[in-house]
């Protein structure tokens, strides 16, 4: 009996049967937040999945059933159990993974190097190992995130260049993964339909076929792998559009003399209106990352996106101004721009003047409250340019040090101790809601995630998309 899936003669329901009885071995290339939820998943409906890695503590980890990825409900127990049977072993040898699997699943990040343009680095280091063990009737899924037309310009004639198997006589699909750190088993096994997209018709159906029994949602599969690509990147587009409007808007609460989030709110009532929610910027490894797979990846010009980046980085500078503005307007007239009864405008050197002479504390480093995660974290970017004008910065978080930055770590028990001139809340972290604010002397207080209420202390509260309270 073969064990490949891909242009043989056995009948699906002969091929299910073999995958769901452990005859098709899998292995999975990275074990990082996403990889080893898709592992663990790949496992309990196999039996045979082998996880690969470069980092052997994590292989370690993983061989002795411990997780080494956290925050994710149920993980930890699903490894512990995958690992005791044997249906979920660990190796950094990816070549020696590669000759023993059938099914070869790519989940490392595509990121960008420092001019922004896409980096691949990692994902071809993998193809190239697998392509060392590819058989004919292997099948190669990308579930990682790929710029469109990276699978067919790129990754699919590498495999056949480096393998010497000739197209046609193996199977590559990309199937994008739609997860979110914090709920990554659930999102893996069904939150969101499956989109699956082959390089060739047998291809797609290969995959589709293994998704099916993988996932309890529906299986979308689209023409070919750009279309998989697009699909995914498409998403992180629409996000990162949608975001920039938001904050655009927000941008415009003085001005308008409203609540945009209010408005926002109202306007959502309507069926054909979705705006999404006003921040201090976009972190995260997905969002802030897509509109560079389109912009700096093919040769074309795409003003919105371009737009919407500029929108969104500069939010972190926004968040800054208005904590320098009300820093000037409490050294000089005890109001600031905005405040329903006020009306003063400090002098244009005045807030940064302010800014030079006062301790700020920025309360969140990563991008998201509850996960582990800094990459293009709005808190950072606000630590950087507070200590860009001269602010002394005190950073707080529960989940990560302020390592590697100009600041000062701090806990939320000693904030009413450090007296600082002025609080930024840039990640809603649950700690933060042990800050005790009636105890900290009178601040400016800049809320980016609109989940203060301080109108019965003495501290003067901007809330991004509210202004001023």
């Amino acid at each position: 009996m073969t064990r490949a899936l891909y242009d043989t003669l056995a009948s699906p329901a002969s091929q299910r049967e073999q995958f769901r009885a452990g005859e098709i071995p899998v292995a999975v290339y990275g074990l990082g937040k996403m990889g080893l939820p898709l592992a663990a998943v790949y496992a309990e409906h196999t039996g045979a999945v082998t996880g690969v890695d470069i980092d052997e503590r994590v292989v370690e980890q993983v061989n002795a059933g411990n997780s080494p990825v956290q925050g994710e409900p149920g993980l930890d127990s699903l490894v512990d159990s995958l690992a005791a049977d044997g249906s979920l072993t660990a190796t950094t040898d990816a070549g020696d993974a590669a000759r023993d699997a059938a099914i070869h699943v790519v989940m490392v990040p595509t990121l960008i190097d420092d001019a922004n343009d896409p980096d691949l680095t990692a994902v071809e280091a993998v193809v190239d190992e697998i392509a060392t063990g590819l058989l004919p009737g292997d099948l190669v899924v990308l579930e990682s995130t790929l710029p469109p037309r990276a699978t067919a310009d790129v990754i699919h004639p590498m495999l056949v260049e480096r393998s010497d198997l000739a197209a046609g006589t193996f199977g590559v699909a990309v199937c994008p993964e739609r997860t979110s750190s914090g709920r990554a088993l659930a999102d893996i096994r069904g939150t969101h339909p499956k989109v699956v997209g082959g390089v060739d018709a047998e291809s797609g159906r290969v995959a589709e076929l293994v998704y099916d029994e993988l996932v309890d949602n529906e299986i979308v599969r689209v023409d070919d792998a750009t279309t998989a690509e697009a699909v995914k990147v498409f998403e992180g587009l629409y996000r990162d559009v949608n975001i920039a409007l938001a904050n655009d808007l927000a941008r415009l609460t003085d001005e308008f003399g409203v609540d945009v989030r209010e408005a926002i709110d109202a306007a959502n009532t309507q069926p054909y209106c979705e705006i999404h929610t006003p921040g201090p910027g976009v972190g995260g490894h997905c969002i802030p990352y897509y509109p560079y797979f389109v912009l700096n990846w093919l040769d074309v010009d795409v003003p919105m996106l371009s737009t919407a980046r500029g929108v969104n980085d500069a939010m972190p500078a926004f968040v800054v101004d208005r904590v320098a503005d009300g820093l000037a307007a409490t050294d000089t007239v005890d109001d600031v721009v905005g405040v329903p009864d006020g009306g003063a405008t400090a002098s244009d050197s005045a807030p940064d003047a302010a800014l030079a002479d006062a301790t700020v504390t920025v309360l969140g480093l990563t991008y998201r409250a509850g996960i582990r995660e800094t990459r293009a974290s709005p808190g950072i970017d606000i630590c950087t340019e507070l200590t860009d004008r001269g602010a002394t910065v005190l950073a707080a978080d529960p989940l990560v040090d302020a390592a590697g930055l100009a600041a000062t770590d701090v806990s939320v028990a000693e904030l009413p101790e450090c007296a600082p001139d002025a609080v930024v809340l840039a990640t809603a972290h649950e700690a933060f809601d042990a800050v005790d604010w009636a105890a900290m002397p009178p601040a400016v207080v800049v809320d980016g995630r609109d989940v203060l209420d301080l109108s019965t202390t003495e501290h003067r509260q901007y809330t991004v998309g509210r202004g001023w309270s």
